[in-house]
């Protein structure tokens, strides 16, 4: 069975991002770098009133095209505004009183453009040269692009595949404290490629996993629903106010692959996930805290990393409908029954969901 059909992943996740370091040429290429970013952070931040007003691309991108004088970036910058609104608006905020501290730039790729048209990569023996377009005069802005070993395979193959006009991949230039990083989009399938584990036998089980903010709960069943392994990961210091968020996130990310790696050694085939793809706004609780946890913990991109973890390990991820999985009769039923708290009974609930989703599929 396909790990990636079942569930659609492919479809949901079509790329993974790598992230390298961004080093400029000259003050000169750098002092360009700087003012094309803060157009571009500037044009996205006029696109959001634009999109909450249902403004079509094409009006937007000639309407602030003196601001940025080039529509791949306009319409990257439309597109990135629209995901701004849609994710305010699933968290219940105000997308009109956004304010966007970090500059950056996105291109979007395109193969026919052999890749990138803003932004193009050129493999060299130490490094990646990168011409980044300035539209103001045409001219390039010259840097040097600095990636992990283990990613080089992977990047010299995509841009073998751009110059052949097969691929595309969208460019992302990020500024942060002291550095500058390039993202760069690569297709879920060569990514899974060069870095997927192989394929061992398992035993047909299957694992349904509960993801919080302060903890991840494990369920392990066979084809009969019966429970095989149970396992919860814990981490409630990472809600704590003040916690950095990006500690918090490496530190879910390791949990989980932990979990993940023991599903695999005990002989699971199957991986059974909430599809919060489908999730259209954030839950609200009666708790301020409650209500922090929740704002701070970002599920849907903890779920992406879970869904790319378990097609690493060569297991086959599961999306099931996340109704009814914490709040009804049959999980109260499930934790009597069996004696389980409620996280552990929300894992139970998506592993049985899973099972039917497989077996639908087999029939």
């Amino acid at each position: 069975m396909s790990t990636l059909k079942l569930s659609n992943v492919d479809k949901l996740m079509p790329h993974v991002t790598i992230i390298g370091k961004l080093v400029p040429g000259t003050s000169d290429d750098y002092m360009k770098l700087v003012r094309l970013a803060w157009s571009f952070r500037r044009a996205v931040e006029l696109m959001i009133r634009e999109v909450m007003n249902g403004t079509s691309m094409k009006d937007v991108t000639k309407k602030l095209y003196q601001i940025l004088p080039n529509y791949i970036y306009l319409e990257s910058a439309y597109k990135h505004a629209k995901l701004i609104v849609e994710g305010c608006k699933f968290n219940n905020g105000v997308p009109g009183h956004i304010h966007i501290r970090k500059l950056f730039i996105v291109s979007r790729g395109n193969k026919y453009d052999k890749g990138n048209r803003n932004v193009k990569i050129i493999p060299n023996t130490k490094f990646f040269r990168v011409l980044i377009k300035y539209p103001w005069d045409s001219s390039w802005i010259e840097c040097r692009a600095l990636f992990d070993e283990k990613y080089i395979p992977l990047l010299r193959e995509l841009l073998e595949l751009a110059y052949q006009r097969k691929e595309g991949y969208s460019a992302r230039i990020v500024f942060r404290e002291g550095r500058i990083e390039l993202h760069i989009s690569e297709p879920l399938y060569l990514y899974l490629k060069h870095f997927s584990l192989p394929k061992r036998r398992g035993y047909g089980l299957v694992a349904g996993l509960d993801l919080n903010s302060d903890r991840i709960n494990m369920v392990v069943i066979d084809s009969d629903s019966r429970i095989v392994a149970m396992k919860t990961a814990w981490f409630p210091e990472l809600t704590l106010h003040g916690f950095p968020r990006e500690k918090a996130r490496d530190t879910r990310l390791k949990k989980l692959k932990e979990l993940l790696s023991y599903a695999r050694r005990i002989g699971v085939d199957y991986v059974a996930f909430e599809n919060l793809f489908v999730v259209k706004k954030r839950s609200k609780v009666s708790s301020p805290s409650g209500n922090r946890k929740i704002t701070r913990f970002a599920k849907k991109q903890f779920l992406q990393h879970g869904l790319l973890m378990t097609l690493k390990l060569c297991l086959t991820p599961v999306l099931v409908d996340p109704k009814g999985t914490t709040h009804s009769r049959e999980h109260k039923e499930v934790m009597k029954k069996r004696g389980l708290d409620r996280h552990m009974a929300s894992a139970y609930l998506i592993a049985i969901k899973g099972l039917k989703v497989i077996r639908n599929h087999e029939k």
